[in-house]
């Protein structure tokens, strides 16, 4: 996820030098503050553990940008199931949210794998699994807006629905400025 937020800066970054180069006034929506999001990341499941949550609003060449964020795990051993989940308030780049999910729509099978396109409770989603790295994430778009991002790894792809189901999307949907 890091990696993903860290391209979503530079692009943003680049989009705010052209934006400033037009010397176009600023019409960017507001993201949320973090403190509004925390709340919507899930608990720890019954025999799981859940770091504190993390959120934080970062300005980038005039956009800003919000990124929560919590770890789980099951047990201690080296090879115990994690879960990972993030949103990200995108509200400040719709043509990133655009390009992004439309990217989604393609479907993907090797012996490796698979990505293909998913609909969660009306959103727009992606899953995806790497079979040797037993890693699998599920991307939702919810309200044009927030990126659902939940990132399992020694857990079955199957699990990615249990962990999706456990946050709010509808309230998620609701949150404002």
């Amino acid at each position: 996820m890091k990696t993903l937020v860290a391209a979503f800066v530079l692009a943003l970054g680049f989009a705010a030098v052209e934006l400033r180069a037009q010397n176009e006034p600023n019409l960017i929506p507001d993201v949320v503050d973090p403190a509004k999001l925390i709340p919507i990341l899930p608990e720890a499941p019954t025999g799981w553990t859940a770091e504190k949550a993390e959120g934080s609003s970062d300005d980038v060449g005039g956009f800003k940008i919000t990124n929560v964020h919590r770890d789980y795990r099951k047990g201690e051993a080296a090879e115990a199931p994690t879960a990972a989940i993030s949103i990200l308030d995108a509200v400040a780049s719709p043509d990133y949210v655009e390009a992004t999910t439309g990217a989604w729509n393609q479907a993907s099978e090797t012996a490796e794998g698979y990505g293909k396109p998913v609909t969660i409770d009306g959103n727009p989603g992606r899953e995806d699994y790497d079979k040797e790295r037993k890693q699998a994430s599920l991307w939702v778009m919810v309200a044009k807006r927030y990126f659902v991002e939940i990132e399992l790894q020694n857990q079955e792809p199957k699990e990615l629905q249990e962990w999706i189901k456990r946050v709010d999307l509808k309230k998620l949907a609701e949150i404002k400025k």
